[in-house]
C-alpha cells in the first residue's frame, strides 16, 4: 500500500510522501487470546539478538532464495526499524527532562520506559548473550527463543516448512495487533499515563496498516508464504486493527475510571486537544460522537472506538445509529457515575464482541461504502476531535488505494494531510473541508 509518511510527523509534524513498499497481508486466524502471553511473559528464556545474527541464520547481507526467509533480518532491522534504537532513545535529552520530571533516576533504568523501549523480561529470562541495549528486538515481537530456537535452525527445513510451535503467532492479525498496541496503546500494567504525558512524553497515535507499512519490511510476501501463513486483505487488517484497539480502550476505561477509586480519573483516556489550547480559542462545537457533552467536560479520547460506527454501517446500514448513541452515553456517563459508565462499556464491549464475530465469519461489506461513509462523515465534522481526524485520515487514504482511487485521489489527500500537519494549529473546519474536497471523486 502506498501512503503519506507518518515518520516526519512524528518527528517534525509534518507529513510528507512514503515510497511505495512491499503490502503487508496477514492472517485473520483466530487465536486463543486469554491463554496467550505476550512475548514479554511468555516464560521463555530470551537469548538475545545475537543469537540470530549469524550470517547463516538472519543476519546474512544479501537476501536468500533458497528458504523461507530471506535470512537478512537481521541487518533489515539494524539498518532500517526504528524498533532498533529504541533503547538509545532513552538517552536524549527528551528522555533525560522525562525522567527527571518523573523524580526518576534515569530513563534508561526505569522500568516503566524498559517495558516498552526494550525487551525488558525479567532477569530470570535473560540468557547469556541478552542484550537490554538491543532495544525491541526479535524477541520483543517473536518471543522467547529458547523453547523453539533448536528447531527454528533445524537444516531440514525448507521453504515449505509449516511455522514452528513456540513462536509468537505475529503473522495472525489478532495477535500482531495485540502485541503493537500493548506498547502504542497500553495494557493494564503498562501505560504512558497523564503524568508521564505531563512529563514531556509525546502523544501516542497507533493505526495498524499505516504503522506496519510504514516499518521496513523484513519478509517476502510470494507463493511459499501464503502457503505456510495465508492472506488477508489489507481492509480487513485495518478493521481488526481497529476492533482491537477498541478493545482494549475499553478494558482500560474501565480499570481506570470504573474500577479504580482514585478521585481524579486517569486523565490520558481523554481527549488531550479538549484540554490543551489557549484560554481564547473558540475551538468547541458539538459533533454527533459527543452531543449532550456540555462545552468544558472532559470527554473520552474515542480515536479508538469511533471507527465502530462506520465499521458497522459497512456491514449493516442501521448499526451506526445505536453505536454513535452509545458513544454519546460513554461520553455522558464518565461525568456521571461508574455504575453507569460500566453499563456503557458493557455495551459497547457487546458491540466489538458481535463485529468481530461478523468478520471472523465472513460477513461480506461494501468497502465503497465504507469510504463513502468515512468522508461523508468527515465532511459534516464528525471526527471533529484531532484525533479522530488523524484516524479517518488514514483510513481515507488506505480505502482509496483498495478501491484504486489512488491517482485520483492523490491531490486531495495531500491536501487532507496538510490540515493535520500540526496538531497544535488544527482547525477542524479545514480538516472538513479537505475531506469534503474528495466526495467528488467517489461520484466519478
Amino acid at each position: 500500500m502506498r501512503l503519506f509518511s507518518l515518520t516526519s510527523y512524528f518527528e517534525e509534524k509534518r507529513f510528507g510522501i512514503f515510497t511505495p513498499i512491499v503490502i503487508l497481508l496477514l492472517s485473520v486466524s483466530a487465536f486463543a487470546e486469554n491463554n496467550l502471553n505476550l512475548p514479554e511473559s511468555d516464560g521463555q528464556v530470551h537469548l538475545g539478538v545475537a543469537s540470530c545474527a549469524s550470517s547463516v541464520c538472519h543476519g546474512s547481507l544479501l537476501e536468500r532464495k533458497a528458504t523461507s526467509v530471506l535470512q537478512n533480518e537481521f541487518v533489515t532491522w539494524s539498518r532500517h526499524d526504528r524498533h532498533a534504537v529504541a533503547y538509545q532513545t532513552l538517552f536524549s535529552k527528551e528522555s533525560e527532562t522525562i525522567a527527571k520530571n518523573l523524580g526518576l533516576a534515569s530513563a534508561h533504568e526505569a522500568k516503566i520506559c524498559l517495558d516498552c523501549h526494550a525487551d525488558n523480561v525479567s532477569s530470570e529470562f535473560r540468557g547469556p548473550a541478552f542484550d537490554l541495549s538491543d532495544g525491541v528486538g526479535c524477541e520483543s515481537c517473536h518471543g522467547g527463543a529458547q523453547g523453539w530456537i533448536d528447531e527454528h535452525v533445524a537444516v531440514s527445513r525448507t521453504k515449505n516448512s509449516k511455522p514452528h510451535s513456540g513462536l509468537y503467532p505475529s503473522h495472525e492479525t489478532k495477535a500482531m495487533a495485540r502485541l503493537c498496541l500493548s506498547c502504542h496503546l497500553g495494557t493494564q500494567s503498562k501505560l504512558a499515563n497523564h503524568q508521564i504525558m505531563g512529563a514531556g512524553h509525546p502523544r501516542l497515535s497507533f493505526e495498524l496498516v499505516t504503522f506496519l507499512e510504514l516499518m521496513p519490511p523484513h519478509w517476502l510476501k510470494d507463493g511459499d508464504y501464503e502457503k505456510r501463513k495465508g492472506m488477508t486483505q489489507l481492509v480487513e487488517i485495518w478493521m481488526v486493527g481497529q476492533l482491537q484497539a477498541a478493545r482494549k480502550t475499553l478494558g482500560l476505561i474501565e480499570q481506570h475510571l470504573v474500577i479504580s477509586e482514585s478521585i481524579v480519573p486517569e486523565l490520558v483516556l481523554f481527549d488531550c486537544h479538549a484540554c490543551h489550547h489557549p484560554m481564547s480559542e473558540q475551538r468547541w462545537a458539538p459533533f454527533p460522537m459527543i452531543d449532550g457533552v456540555n462545552p468544558g467536560a472532559l470527554r473520552i479520547n474515542l480515536a479508538a472506538l469511533g471507527f465502530l460506527v462506520p465499521i458497522s454501517s459497512s456491514i449493516e446500514p442501521e448499526s451506526g445509529d445505536q453505536i454513535t448513541e452509545r458513544l454519546k452515553q460513554l461520553n455522558r456517563t464518565v461525568q456521571k457515575t461508574r455504575m453507569a459508565t460500566s453499563a456503557v462499556v458493557r455495551d459497547l464491549k457487546g458491540i466489538v464482541d458481535n463485529l468481530e464475530k461478523q468478520l471472523d465469519e465472513g460477513r461480506p461489506l461494501s468497502q465503497r461504502t465504507l469510504l463513502h461513509s468515512l468522508v461523508d462523515s468527515a465532511a459534516r465534522g464528525a471526527f471533529r476531535d484531532y484525533a479522530l481526524a488523524e484516524q479517518a485520515a488514514m483510513a481515507m487514504n488506505l480505502l482509496f488505494e483498495d478501491l484504486d482511487l489512488w491517482d485520483a485521489s492523490r491531490e486531495g489527500m495531500r491536501q487532507v494531510f496538510e490540515s493535520l500537519a500540526d496538531d497544535e494549529a488544527y482547525v477542524p473546519e479545514e480538516f472538513a473541508n479537505q475531506a469534503g474536497a474528495l466526495e467528488i471523486i467517489l461520484q466519478r
